[in-house]
């Protein structure tokens, strides 16, 4: 018995020992910082009050700043008070795809002098849904009169060596709804020019109100 004591005795001692002797625990790593995120580039938010619905824009006044300065113009001089959406494209069996346009239509109580394109690969912005970007003839010829894209349209960005494209300045954050509603509003068979024929809207689109709304 007092053998079977010692021995105990003796172990509970030596555990001591054998633990000074394990290596030490690897220190615990430093805590590593979040990557910085880029701040977001600066915008500004426009809504269109029309008679199907808001839609809410939020316009790339840092990466566009030419078109969407000159978009804010026409917003803050009330020169898009009355206007209408007046042409639907839309692809046959494709609901989903096509674009709305919109605007002063060339009314020369409205229009200011023309604007310098800014081209998607300059921007940085695509025709994706929602996107909206300014109607023109050519280059430089853009006034007032912008259409709205629905599912994606990224041929009608700039392309490397060639067309360069139209100018996409925002995008829809609210009220695609009212986009589509406008989309598949009924056409004319007989009203329109050129490709334009066919889409212009039967019975067009007003908009009441444009205003900021920050």
């Amino acid at each position: 018995m007092i053998r079977a004591l010692i021995a105990a005795a003796a172990l509970v001692v030596a555990l001591p020992a054998l633990a000074q002797e394990a290596p030490a625990a690897p220190p615990a790593p430093a805590p590593v910082a979040p990557a910085a995120t880029a701040p977001k580039p600066a915008t500004v938010k426009v809504k269109l009050t029309t008679a199907e619905g808001p839609i809410v824009l939020e316009l790339e006044k840092e990466r566009a700043p030419i078109t969407t300065a000159n978009f804010l113009k026409y917003v803050d001089s009330k020169k898009l008070d009355g206007v209408t959406f007046y042409r639907a494209m839309n692809f046959p069996g494709r609901p989903d795809l096509g674009l709305i346009q919109g605007g002063v239509k060339s009314d020369p109580k409205r229009v200011f002098p023309p604007i310098a394109h800014e081209p998607t690969s300059k921007t940085g912005l695509t025709h994706d849904n929602g996107a909206i970007s300014m109607a023109r003839a050519g280059v430089g010829t853009a006034n007032a009169d912008f259409f709205i894209i629905v599912g994606g349209l990224p041929g009608l960005d700039a392309q490397p060596g060639g067309d360069p494209g139209y100018a996409v300045f925002g995008h829809v954050v609210e009220g695609m709804d009212v986009v589509m509603k406008i989309l598949a509003a009924p056409t004319s068979a007989t009203e329109g020019v050129g490709v334009m024929k066919g889409q212009m809207i039967a019975k067009p689109i007003p908009i009441t109100t444009a205003r900021r709304t920050d």
